[in-house]
């Protein structure tokens, strides 16, 4: 399935670059976006290099996820940028 990353999750305060919102294609229900928790999603970057991260929950009612990305999380390249969800 493609998504598009949408932005970083966090609050006025503080923001933190692990935990991102994506936009998948053709989920745009809260039920619909709940099946995909687990999936792995991959981010890859123009060098080539993957960056992989799991779908850790639902965020609103439009079929938004949150994806949790290991190590250092994703650079700011990624907004607005195709992943991939497996």
């Amino acid at each position: 399935m493609k998504a598009v990353v949408l932005n970083y999750r966090g609050s006025h305060k503080q923001q933190t670059n692990k935990q991102m919102l994506v936009k998948v294609d053709g989920v745009d229900t809260k039920p619909a976006a709940a099946k995909l928790v687990g999936k792995t999603v991959t981010y890859t970057t123009i060098s080539g290099r993957k960056i992989s991260g799991k779908i850790s929950a639902p965020h609103g009612g439009k079929g938004v996820v949150r994806v949790i990305f290991a190590d250092k999380g994703l650079p700011g390249q990624a907004l607005g940028q195709p992943v991939v969800v497996e």
